[in-house]
């Protein structure tokens, strides 16, 4: 967490430590709901270890995978982070996992005391407005096999723990259809 907090060039080692006084450190198992759809998310984390999928239910209850968050990543259902209502998002542990999470009113009174962290909070939010502008050009733009080439170029080290239905749903394919992608696929 120091080495992200760093990556700024905000904050002064004392402010990361004030950061870290008011943040809590979780082990989430496999399987764990960091957010349920329908609560508040009222935390951001950031991963230390282990892997987590965002997605939600589509008209027909089905599961629709639409984000997998890696470590040193931060971890929140954003829309509901900053409006405070309800997430229309799930985010489960894919493994088991280790997050350090701060409470949003703990992090607002740190934006309203230093203006550092305020800036990180505007910074977080180019960042998600970028994260989402690439995805939706990137479902746009690029068939299934260039999307799943992207998965695997740039998580080559986690893409195996990751169940292939979830990497299907990601993709927008049926299962079938990812093992002939794959089938075309040489590592």
């Amino acid at each position: 967490m120091n080495e992200y907090l760093k990556s700024f060039n905000l904050f002064t080692d004392i402010e990361i430590n004030d950061f870290l006084k008011l943040s809590q450190t979780t082990l989430l198992k496999k399987g764990d709901l960091y957010i349920n759809n329908n609560k508040i998310c009222d935390s951001i984390a950031f991963v230390k270890s282990g892997i987590f999928r965002s997605y939600y239910f589509s008209n027909n209850d089905d599961e629709i995978t639409y984000c997998f968050t890696f470590p040193n990543k931060l971890l929140m259902a954003y829309s509901s982070f900053i409006s405070q209502k309800k997430s229309e998002e799930n985010i489960q542990a894919l493994t088991d996992a280790e997050i350090i999470s701060i409470p949003k009113a703990a992090l607002e009174d740190l934006a309203k005391s230093n203006s550092n962290w305020l800036r990180f909070l505007k910074v977080i939010a180019e960042k998600e407005y970028v994260e989402l502008e690439k995805w939706i050009f990137n479902h746009q733009k690029h068939k299934a096999q260039q999307r799943y080439l992207d998965l695997i170029t740039t998580q080559p080290e986690y893409i195996k723990e990751i169940p292939l239905h979830y990497i299907a749903s990601y993709l927008g394919v049926t299962q079938r259809h990812l093992s002939r992608i794959r089938a075309n696929i040489t590592y």
